[in-house]
């Protein structure tokens, strides 16, 4: 039996860079808008980056302030890795089309990571990760997803739902992604799992607070 292989990247020429400097940019920006902490203050809740675990993302936000603003953080952390893309995927033709999302996806992944406007302070990615695959592949975010919820239904730990999802997601990627879709997939799943440095530790010690439970105030994901 003969193993199909993937095509050859399509190589990107002068003309393309200035236009996917743009977008990794304007992507990044739009990362930068950490939901949690917008919400946070529009609801005059406390800063997550400052309470319960100190991540902005709608698990520390659902400790610290409900269902509500972790729903509202979720929903927004999601679009704003979702938007970037399929604005990239729309305004791109051709060969670049697929760098172009895929560098929309990393680069507002990134910023969620690391936003401009909140001091480099941010999230983990799940979320914002998660609505940038969804527009990339959305075969591969949907099984991740559903990896999501199994594992969280599973053992009601967000990280190590986290941690299944990004490996899943990795390695459809790999097989079954275009090259372009699968580098931005493959980088942000290496980079989601590296934020949870932390988690992993606790969770080897039996010490990480499950979905819905109060962290204690001295620990920091």
């Amino acid at each position: 039996m003969t193993i199909p292989f993937k095509p050859r990247i399509q190589q990107l020429t002068a003309l393309d860079w200035p236009l996917l400097l743009i977008i990794a940019v304007a992507a990044y920006l739009v990362g930068s808008l950490s939901t949690g902490v917008i919400t946070a203050r529009l609801l005059g809740l406390p800063d997550p980056r400052s309470a319960g675990s100190g991540n902005p993302g709608a698990t520390n936000v659902l400790r610290v302030g409900g269902k509500k603003a972790a729903i509202v953080t979720l929903v927004g952390d999601l679009l704003k890795g979702l938007i970037p893309v399929i604005v990239a995927g729309m305004a791109v033709d051709g060969a670049s089309r697929e760098a172009a999302m895929g560098t929309a996806g990393l680069f507002a992944f990134l910023g969620h990571l690391f936003p401009v406007f909140f001091g480099f302070k941010g999230g983990k990615g799940v979320a914002t990760a998660a609505g940038a695959i969804l527009a990339m592949a959305p075969l591969i975010g949907l099984v991740a997803i559903v990896g999501w919820l199994s594992t969280a239904w599973a053992t009601r730990y967000s990280s190590l739902s986290a941690l299944f999802a990004a490996v899943v997601a990795a390695t459809l990627a790999t097989f079954i992604a275009p090259p372009f879709i699968a580098l931005a997939i493959s980088l942000m799943s290496l980079l989601l799992i590296l934020r949870h440095h932390g988690n992993i530790r606790r969770l080897v010690r039996g010490e990480e607070p499950r979905i819905g439970e109060k962290s204690e105030p001295s620990i920091k994901e």
